[in-house]
């Protein structure tokens, strides 16, 4: 007996399921990725962001301890000018034995300016480009590295986003691929699954340029 041919309308309808499954799988399929480096790029997103929280505590403690040496430096100098002012070189040299390390090229270049007598010099050795502090340098150097930690943070946040609204194009595909199965038309069976491929493939495409983060 021989078999029937299938006609032009079956051959139709084969075509559009196949387009249709072919669309769900490759759309299901999209969205796990999605879902999974969006997940991946939030916790991506909270390491930097600790990362930074570090950075700021270390900044903040720098920033402390440049401020305390020059309370120290500042203190030692005003007992330095009252001795040294009062006539008690043996005073004043005992404090001025006690500058800090830091503080003492500044003080000798402040010094070698004639301060009491010249009335252009530079008012205190803290006027003096030679007056550095390690700490307060550090302190600039780690808030620059902190900024530097949260534009990574805000960088991941828009790429977990990112993930995200494509999981939200890949589930209009699946409404455009769901919809043409329930519609008895076959124009516009077709309209709404090239209308869901255009979403499915325009995401793909624009996926495709975004990073990818993987646990291994």
């Amino acid at each position: 007996m021989a078999e029937r041919a299938e006609s032009p309308a079956e051959k139709e309808g084969v075509l559009h399921e196949l387009a249709v499954t072919v669309l769900l799988v490759v759309a299901a399929v999209a969205t796990s990725w999605s879902s999974y480096q969006a997940t991946r790029w939030h916790g991506e997103q909270a390491e930097a962001a600790s990362r930074t929280s570090a950075i700021r505590v270390e900044a903040a403690r720098e920033q402390g301890l440049a401020e305390a040496q020059m309370e120290i430096d500042v203190a030692t100098f005003i007992a330095w000018v009252d001795a040294d002012r009062s006539g008690e070189p043996q005073l004043a040299g005992f404090f001025e034995a006690r500058f800090r390390r830091e503080f003492t090229p500044a003080f000798e270049a402040w010094k070698a300016t004639n301060p009491f007598t010249d009335a252009t010099a530079p008012p205190t050795p803290f006027a003096m480009p030679e007056y550095d502090l390690a700490a307060s340098a550090k302190a600039d150097e780690l808030d620059r590295e902190a900024e530097a930690s949260a534009a990574k943070v805000r960088e991941d946040i828009q790429r977990a986003g990112n993930y995200v609204l494509t999981v939200v194009l890949y589930a209009v595909a699946l409404f455009f691929a769901g919809m043409s199965t329930k519609i008895g038309n076959r124009r516009l069976q077709t309209v709404m699954i090239m209308a869901g491929y255009v979403v499915l493939l325009g995401s793909i495409a624009w996926i495709a340029t975004f990073p990818v983060s993987i646990s291994l």
